[in-house]
């Protein structure tokens, strides 16, 4: 049997080397020792910051409503928010040479559809869900959009 002050000393070797494993063979006995390899160490993906919103056309920078979903408050004007259901991509059209959807002043009711969001080559119809008027909107046709990201603000009728 190997003494305890060899077997250390392979170990206290084995750390300095880093090395995972040693095997070694005698005349009359052999030792394999193994550990583990490194520690992984954890992935950090950097959050990749978004750009202020802005309604279509407008130069200067718009206070972002609240994040809520497509029926929440947005301001003290009693504006209502209509939300991103999903990540994707935000188009304001069907096709490039398209009328957009809706525009501001544009009137809509429950089964309006405001836009269409491409996530993994689907491209997803957003209905209003709500009825009213469009006041603002939020994001630019081809504009990256997170999950419940406001898209536009309406006035309810």
């Amino acid at each position: 049997m190997i003494e305890q002050r060899k077997l250390k000393e392979l170990i206290k070797l084995m750390v300095e080397n880093d090395l995972t494993e040693l095997d070694l063979q005698g005349k009359d006995e052999r030792v394999t020792l193994k550990r583990g390899g490194p520690q992984p160490q954890p992935i950090v993906v950097p959050q990749p910051t978004l750009p202020e919103m802005q309604p279509a056309g407008s130069s200067g920078p718009v206070a972002a409503a609240p994040q809520s979903g497509g029926s929440g408050q947005a301001d003290q004007e009693g504006l209502v928010t209509i939300g991103s259901p999903m990540v994707g991509t935000f188009y304001a059209a069907p096709s490039p040479d398209a009328q957009s959807f809706v525009k501001i002043g544009s009137a809509v009711d429950l089964e309006t559809v405001v836009c269409v969001v491409e996530a993994m080559k689907v491209f997803n119809e957003i209905k209003a869900e709500v009825t009213g008027e469009i006041r603002k909107i939020l994001v630019e046709n081809g504009q990256a959009i997170e999950f419940d990201q406001p898209l536009f603000l309406v006035k309810p009728a």
